[in-house]
C-alpha cells in the first residue's frame, strides 16, 4: 500500500504530464500536458497498462529495496 508508480514525461528539463498510481490517472502540468494527460485517461488500454505496471514493476522490486541487506 506505501509503493506509488510515476511514470513522468518531460521536455526540456519541464515536466509535461505523469502517471500517479495513488490516483490512477495521469496529471498535466503544462498546455499541453493537460491535453496529453485527457487522452490518455480516456484511453482505457493505457490506463489500464500503467496500473498493470505498477503491480509487475514495483511489486517486483520491492524485495530488493527493502529486503535483507
Amino acid at each position: 500500500k506505501d509503493i506509488e508508480f510515476i511514470d513522468s514525461y518531460y521536455y526540456n528539463k519541464l515536466e509535461l504530464f505523469r502517471f500517479d498510481s495513488n490516483l490512477g490517472r495521469f496529471v498535466g502540468y503544462t498546455e499541453y500536458g493537460v491535453k496529453q494527460a485527457e487522452y490518455r485517461n480516456n484511453n482505457p488500454s493505457i490506463i489500464g497498462s500503467r496500473k498493470a505496471q505498477t503491480g509487475t514493476y514495483c511489486l517486483h522490486n520491492v524485495g530488493i529495496w527493502y529486503g535483507n541487506p
